[in-house]
């Protein structure tokens, strides 16, 4: 969400990483859709673990013409447990703007 605005941010390039043993790796990338979501990581199981999701805001506040403090913003959270047959489900909230952010992580199985 977009807090200069009011609407959601859509554009924003975001990429999914997670953490092993020689550190972090891509697991998918994709862009906000007009209403700010990445519908295409709905689906996705997560294994146990370390992940984070890194937004590019530097460029998304370019594209208004504004300059961010933030250039990039990583979420990182922890899955406890396995998606295995009963998929666990996050929603991240992020709210941005040119000189601060907040976020909201909650997962359910």
């Amino acid at each position: 969400m977009d807090s200069v605005y009011g609407r959601s941010a859509a554009g924003v390039k975001a990429r999914l990483e997670h953490s092993d043993l020689s550190g972090w790796r891509v697991q998918a990338e994709a862009e906000t859709d007009d209403d700010g979501c990445v519908k295409e990581w709905h689906d996705r199981a997560f294994a146990r673990g370390l992940y984070r999701i890194v937004f590019d805001s530097d460029r998304y506040f370019v594209s208004l013409g504004l300059s961010a403090a933030y250039p990039e913003i990583s979420v990182m959270f922890r899955m406890q447990e396995d998606g295995g047959p009963h998929e666990i489900q996050i929603r991240l909230q992020l709210l941005l703007s040119p000189h601060a952010y907040s976020t909201y992580f909650g997962s359910h199985g």
